[in-house]
Order: structure tokens, then sequence, then C-alpha cells
């Protein structure tokens, strides 16, 4: 997986030597090379693998899919939203470059990546199915929508199946993509229940992310810890406590690895990366 996360790093970095000298760009740049895990990117190369697919003809895919989860974090990161200043370790890039620039760079990187698949020389209908995966998932119906939510219900006490929906659109929308642009490249007939193993590891992802906020520190995650305390929102361990929530990430991830054992593919590639997940917390 490593070698792959170092393709996919430095594909990213070709693709911004394309655009022109700018402040944007450079604001781009920085914050796409600050680090990050590359999740996403990589489940979807990893299920093409999978599948017994050559993983490299597709990583302009993986990387359009990282340009937009980048997009959200800077935005994400905004004085009108969670007002951070600290992600992957370094100064989020409203800190570094001004709010307005910042601004531009994460609608540069939304923009790009819609171009970045269309310059593919993928059959046309398989870049349309792609596209529309991608900003279904991340537009108004996907982690846009769960944006709102999140705005919205700051300062409110909320049940689980509230925190479900929030998490179901905020993180899991765009993560359970990754796992269904990899089903469309290499087997549709699979979309459905990988697009169930992307949700149940969405919100285990998302629950992490709540119990780190409150037992990690900001050079072990790269971000600001208590902002989930700071911003007044609810989350799994103000909810259920911290080791309810960790039996919640326990059954969703072995739930996933359920599914993935259903499916006729090398099930040792997602089991690999579920596993890189699952010990985030561990």
């Amino acid at each position: 997986m490593n070698n792959v996360i170092n393709e996919i790093n430095q594909r990213l970095e070709n693709i911004l030597s394309q655009y022109p000298d700018s402040k944007v760009k450079e604001a781009m740049y920085y914050s796409l090379k600050a680090g990050g895990k590359r999740i996403r990117p990589l489940i979807v190369l990893q299920v093409i693998r999978a599948y017994g697919l050559d993983y490299r003809k597709y990583i302009d895919i993986a990387c359009a899919l990282e340009m937009i989860h980048t997009y959200s974090l800077i935005h994400d990161d905004l004085p009108g939203m969670d007002n951070d200043d600290l992600r992957r370790g370094k100064p989020t890039c409203h800190k570094q470059f001004g709010e307005a620039t910042a601004i531009l760079a994460g609608d540069g990187l939304l923009n790009e990546a819609v171009n970045i698949i269309l310059q593919t020389n993928l059959d046309d209908s398989l870049k349309l199915s792609l596209v529309s995966c991608l900003y279904t998932s991340s537009g108004i119906n996907g982690m846009i929508l769960g944006q709102e939510y999140d705005i919205e219900n700051e300062d409110k006490k909320l049940s689980k199946e509230t925190l479900d929906k929030i998490h179901h659109y905020k993180t899991g929308k765009l993560l359970s993509c990754a796992f269904q642009m990899g089903a469309l490249i290499a087997s549709p007939n699979d979309l459905e229940i990988l697009k169930q193993i992307g949700y149940k590891i969405g919100l285990a992802f998302q629950i992490q992310d709540d119990i780190l906020d409150v037992t990690s520190d900001a050079k072990t995650l790269g971000k600001n810890t208590g902002s989930d305390e700071a911003n007044h929102k609810e989350t799994y361990v103000t909810l259920l406590g911290i080791e309810n929530s960790q039996k919640e990430v326990d059954l969703l991830f072995n739930e996933a690895q359920q599914l993935v054992y259903s499916l006729t593919l090398n099930h040792g590639l997602i089991l690999e990366i579920i596993e890189k997940l699952w010990k985030r917390v561990r």
C-alpha cells in the first residue's frame, strides 16, 4: 500500500505542475502535499487491484477523489465553518495564504477534479458514471448536506440516529464513493455491496474521529483536538462514552469484513485497508 500511496502523491504533483503559476496554485499544492493518509484514493485502487486489474491505468481517478477530499478540508477549516488553524500537522490553508486564496484553492480543486476524470482515456459512459458518483457523493445530497446538518445541530442534544445521519452524509458518502468508483471500473455488478461496505467503514471512521478528538493530541493527529467540545458538537463519545463508541466501531468493521467475504475477489487487498483503518484507535 505504501508504494501505491507514493504513486498517488507523485501523480498529484504531476497534475498540479500543469497549471499556470499563481498564488491559488501554490495554495492548492500546499494543501494537497501537506500530508494525509490518502485513504480514499487508496481504497479506489485497492478495489481495482482486488479484481486483478492494473491499477496504474486509473490513478487519475483516485487523484480526482483526493482533490475533492482536500477541497472539503480547506473549506471545512475556514473561519465561517470550523475555524481551525492546524491541518495535517501544518497551518491550515487560510492561515497560510489568507481566507480569500483558501476559498479559491478549494474551488480550484473542486473544479479540476472533474477535468482530471474527463481527460482520461476511459470510455465516455464510464467517465460519466465516475463523475456522477464523485459529485453526487460530495454535493448537496452528500458531503455538503452532511456539513449543513453538522452546523445546524451544534449546541443540540442529539440521538444516535441523528448522529448517524450526519456522519452518513458528511463522511460516509465520500468514503463509500471510493469503493463505488472502484466497483464502476472493475465490477459494476458488485456496486451495491461495495457501497454498503463504504458506508459502514465511513461511519466507523467518523466514530473513531470522535474518540481521537478526546483521547489523542494535535501532534499525533496533525490537527487540533478538543474541537468538538469547543464547537459544542454532540458526538458518539458524549452520547455513548469511549468504551461503547469503540464497540460500535468494532461492530461496523466486523460487518464490513463479512460483506467483503461475500464478494469474489482478492479479499486480502480489501481486508488490508480495513485493518489499517481499524487500528487507528488501537
